[in-house]
């Protein structure tokens, strides 16, 4: 029985002498394409700037006399720049080739590392992170696209759990490895040190990348490039300072954030009329898509509001430096990491639900064993309990980007793509902006009765934590949703709530019949 094509692979009609048929698709399902791997390492290193910039505010506030707000705005405008770009990458990634994008992207990124490396001062620093921020928005829906169209859908979990590591392990380890590097010397290390490596990533990256698919000539719409980074800007702009004193300009920021936004939802709706939308809306008709969508966002806001929380818990209350902060969450974020692939195997042969599940029901176990935190919690249960949250975050993620891109058709994968980076950058802004409120208002309240600062900062990490558990209990019901398996793109998507008991994935004795692995070229709906 043939096995499926797709754009950009070359296949042989026979295996190579000496080969059963057998064994030789088994080595074939086991191969993660180069084009994969390379962008996977690409896309490691530029997301691992988000948040390698937290360690070191205060050095920062000391060699360029700012503010504790001004620093700040190093990995605000990294975050504001990505929310803005990214709704953009769905109609650029169409349009031009696979090499020409990986290019501009790590380019860009390039050019932002080197003048971040030697910036006078401040101003010149900032205006770095934004061009940095820039090539990085293009990378994660670049491999997420280029995925989709060339792994086989059988060998998708596998795959997609190495791509897990880059975009859910690189922001965690962000702040451990500015750690590191902090204790050699200068802020200027972290750029310096990275440079480099992502130079070298870029010289083989052209040298063996390979263009997937054709690119498609389309116009753009720069009113909806101008809606969606003012709308998407806005919002996250405006919940990254929902934590401080004053909400009144925050609310605004944001409800002109979300008005923005229905503004550029509604003239997309128009454009699809005659296919030409800058973000198709119509990947959230797939109940798949849409359910995976918001169960990743609930896991980021978790990850993320963890990823604030913590530090300040072990360096303010507990009396541990940036360094040994660092350390202390490695293990974690290592952790997530390496049960990736293991995770994608098993989604290919169990499916999504039974890995998802669970995953979700672990996130709410380590966030409600973090609820009980105090200044005498010992360092073990602390480390255990962020290594339980991490390591369940994969073992939910990998599925769910699995099935949630798996359900739309090849034509529709940048679009989904983008879609998903984007409200992971708006779900960061939210997680983050949800903890801090809360455990600024929970704190202000019992200084009010008379506790002392630590009581009261202590209480309301707490009740932070007991919020983002709570939340988490909705990706657990959402989970029960989701189907094992997605059909082929090319067939109508439905939501398989209850599979029948012979729903089984594709293995090498029952592999996908040509018709049933071909993608769909033509818009859906």
């Amino acid at each position: 029985m043939a096995a499926p094509v797709y754009p950009g692979m070359t296949t042989t009609q026979e295996p190579p002498t000496g080969k059963t048929d057998a064994q030789a698709a088994t080595s074939e399902r086991r191969r993660t394409p180069a084009v994969i791997r390379l962008l996977v390492l690409a896309t490691f290193v530029v997301i691992l700037n988000e948040t390698i910039m937290i360690n070191a505010i205060p050095r920062l506030m000391t060699d360029m006399n700012i503010t504790e707000q001004a620093a700040q705005w190093l990995s605000t405008a990294f975050m504001l720049t990505m929310a803005a770009v990214i709704p953009v990458t769905g109609w650029f990634l169409q349009r031009v080739s696979t090499r020409r994008a990986y290019a501009t992207a790590m380019g860009v990124f390039l050019a932002g590392t080197a003048l971040a490396a030697v910036a006078p001062v401040f101003e010149v620093l900032l205006l770095a992170r934004i061009v940095q921020a820039t090539g990085t928005a293009v990378m994660m829906p670049l491999l997420m696209t280029t995925l989709m169209t060339v792994v086989p859908e059988r060998d998708r979990g596998r795959v997609m759990g190495t791509v897990t590591m880059a975009i859910s392990v690189a922001p965690a380890m962000g702040p451990a490895v500015s750690g590191l590097i902090l204790q050699l010397g200068s802020w200027r290390l972290l750029f310096a040190a990275v440079l480099p490596i992502a130079a070298l990533i870029a010289w083989r990256g052209l040298a063996r990348l390979e263009n997937v698919g054709e690119p498609q000539l389309s116009t753009i719409d720069w009113f909806s490039v101008g809606a969606a980074a003012l709308g998407f800007g806005s919002l996250v702009y405006g919940l990254s300072r929902l934590g401080e004193a004053g909400k009144l300009v925050p609310v605004s920021i944001v409800v002109f954030g979300l008005a923005t936004i229905g503004v550029f939802v509604v003239r997309q709706l128009r454009l699809q009329r005659r296919d030409v939308p800058l973000l198709d809306l119509r990947i959230l008709r797939h109940p798949t898509y849409a359910l995976s969508l918001l169960l990743m966002s609930l896991g980021f806001m978790a990850m993320m509001g963890s990823m604030i929380l913590l530090p300040i818990y072990l360096q303010n209350l507990r009396g541990l430096t940036p360094l040994e902060t660092g350390l202390l969450v490695m293990p974690g974020g290592l952790a997530m990491g390496l049960i990736g692939p293991s995770v994608g195997r098993l989604f290919d042969r169990f499916g999504g639900r039974k890995l998802i599940i669970p995953g979700s029901a672990g996130i709410v176990l380590a966030l409600a064993g973090l609820t009980q935190i105090s200044t005498a919690m010992p360092f073990w249960q602390v480390l255990g309990l962020h290594a339980l949250l991490m390591v369940s975050l994969a073992v939910a993620f990998t599925p769910v980007f699995t099935l949630g891109l798996g359900a739309l058709p090849a034509n529709l994968y940048s679009h989904g793509s983008s879609m998903l980076a984007t409200l992971q950058q708006v779900a960061a802004a939210l997680g983050t902006a949800l903890v801090v409120t809360v455990m600024a208002g929970r704190a202000g309240s019992r200084i009010a009765e008379g506790a002392t600062q630590a009581v009261a900062q202590l209480d309301g990490m707490r009740l932070a934590f007991l919020i983002t558990a709570a939340l988490s209990v909705v990706m657990v019901g959402i989970a029960f949703l989701l189907p094992k398996h997605v059909r082929p793109a090319d067939e109508p998507e439905t939501l398989d709530v209850a599979p029948t008991a012979d729903e089984q994935p594709a293995t090498a004795e029952q592999p996908a019949t040509a018709e049933q692995g071909t993608v769909a070229l033509e818009p859906v709906g």
